[in-house]
């Protein structure tokens, strides 16, 4: 495979929310650790709120618009923190692929940048400060990387899969320096961050890569 239609892009969004509502007591337990508690519902409300817009408005047409779409609902029924994050990835990677209505290889590769540049400079993030950040860019770095290597899309998902789960492993010793897990401090030395369990999680779902508790 080696373009993404719009079958397959709300087919990947529907894996992922169905991923991150599965996981609602799982990271809300990762958070309760080290900041609100509430990850995990905040996840589950934007998931769902993802699931009711593809179901109102199914994929089609300009995908780089609908994507955009798709963020602001997610952050209408999240809004959160953790919302507004989520939103801005597919806003930014929506707004990168804009007119578009299919993505082959290096358009997506580009998406994933734009998400993830957009994730940090919203959050004011990078990466070794314990955050989704710490899966999401080795990851991005990792797809491009094994797609200017020759591989084709399935194996720069399953590139991109590997370096986000190590990315979440190296983040894990860390102490936390953003949000409330800033407050907590050396507490968070050790404890999976949940932005990182996140996105591990729904990136496997996307990529329909062997799927983990996160």
């Amino acid at each position: 495979m080696n373009q993404i239609t719009a079958a397959d892009l709300q087919a990947a969004l529907t894996r992922a929310a169905h991923r991150l509502i599965a996981l609602k007591d799982h990271l809300n337990e990762l958070d309760a650790a080290m900041g609100d508690g509430d990850c995990g519902l905040s996840a589950e409300k934007g998931a769902n709120g993802l699931l009711e817009f593809m179901a109102a408005n199914p994929a089609g047409g300009d995908l780089g618009k609908w994507l955009g779409q798709a963020g602001m609902a997610y952050n209408r029924a999240a809004p959160s923190s953790l919302g507004t994050i989520i939103a801005t990835g597919l806003m930014r990677a929506g707004k990168a692929a804009a007119g578009l209505e299919a993505f082959d290889a290096p358009m997506i590769a580009r998406m994933f940048e734009a998400a993830n540049n957009g994730i940090q400079e919203r959050g004011k993030a990078k990466v070794g400060d314990k955050t989704i950040v710490d899966a999401m860019h080795p990851a991005s770095v990792a797809f491009s990387t094994a797609l200017e290597g020759g591989a084709d899309l399935e194996m720069a998902a399953a590139a991109g899969f590997i370096a986000a789960r190590a990315g979440r492993d190296a983040a894990t010793p860390l102490r936390g320096l953003i949000g409330r897990a800033n407050w907590v401090g050396e507490r968070t030395e050790g404890l999976v961050d949940p932005g990182t369990a996140l996105f591990v999680a729904a990136l496997g779902a996307v990529a329909q890569q062997d799927l983990e508790p996160a």
